[in-house]
């Protein structure tokens, strides 16, 4: 197998052309879930560290083809294997291998802080699925239209919160439970009244607290839809970008295939003397 055919199978390649880089695909998922496994266990069996070892190694595998073929995914020639490994992805496969090194030497222990730095595979789940690779090139694409209505959020979370804590008491007057007795407090209530979740935990008491969670109620209903409706016109625009260029390849390939080819054999004299002659007797 050559480096390039490495490449289209661990990096390009479209999963629906491609059989091999889809089988590879399923299996990385089928390896990652597999890996995160013990995570929903209290207890480790031991099986589970019979596991952790293969998934372990199948990890360090991927990690170092996926090095071997810097060049042809990062494109800057032999700097490319040395930039790698502090490329994002790269980082995200090294932490996700060092867990599992802590069960090889007791050496690693200082690099595994917890038990839940194996949550980190969960993102190498994003590699393989071009679908989510998708959603998230459009919210690269769209950064700066969230980032706005990000700070909107955010302020106005902010600005709720100074007025819930500096208007409404510290302790409810009926109860003689406390209420909004730090700032942080009223940042979390600000922020699940934001969102409509509303848990009741912490509610207002005065007329003013109660019409703001009436009015930010409202907005936050808004401000939520913002950015699904952004991501979701980007995301079908992305969608049919998409289709259209795997459309415009297949005319290509298809124009190239029914092109006639002239093919010219240098060095044969018969075919001169014949037409030579041929024209001769035309003459």
């Amino acid at each position: 197998m050559t480096r390039h055919r490495l490449y289209e199978i661990l990096c390009s390649g479209d999963d629906s052309k491609d059989n091999v880089r889809y089988a590879y695909a399923v299996f990385m998922n089928l390896v990652i879930i597999v890996s995160i496994i013990p995570l929903m266990f209290r207890k480790q069996l031991p099986i589970f560290t019979i596991t952790e070892h293969i998934t372990v190694a199948i990890f360090i595998i991927d990690y170092i083809s996926r090095w071997m073929v810097a060049d042809y995914s990062l494109k800057k020639g032999r700097m490319s294997f040395l930039l790698y490994p502090i490329t994002g992805w790269a980082i995200l496969d090294l932490v996700s291998i060092l867990p599992g090194l802590s069960l090889l030497s007791q050496g690693f222990k200082v690099a595994r802080v917890s038990r839940m730095l194996r949550l980190t595979r969960i993102l190498k789940l994003l590699r393989y699925t071009d679908s989510v690779m998708l959603l998230w090139n459009v919210i690269r694409k769209e950064s700066r239209l969230l980032m706005s209505v990000l700070i909107l959020a955010v302020s106005y979370v902010f600005v709720t919160a100074l007025i819930m804590y500096n208007f409404e008491p510290h302790t409810n007057p009926n109860t003689g439970a406390e209420t909004f007795a730090t700032f942080f407090d009223a940042l979390y209530w600000s922020t699940v009244t934001l969102t409509t979740v509303g848990y009741g935990d912490l509610t207002p008491v005065t007329v003013v607290g109660r019409l703001i969670s009436m009015f930010s109620a409202l907005f936050g209903v808004a401000i939520i839809a913002l950015p699904s409706g952004i991501i979701t016109a980007s995301y079908i625009d992305e969608l049919r970008k998409k289709d259209e260029q795997q459309k415009s390849k297949a005319l290509r390939k298809d124009d190239v295939d029914s092109s006639p080819s002239l093919q010219i054999k240098d060095g044969d004299p018969g075919d001169d003397k014949a037409t030579d002659g041929q024209s001769r007797y035309d003459g």
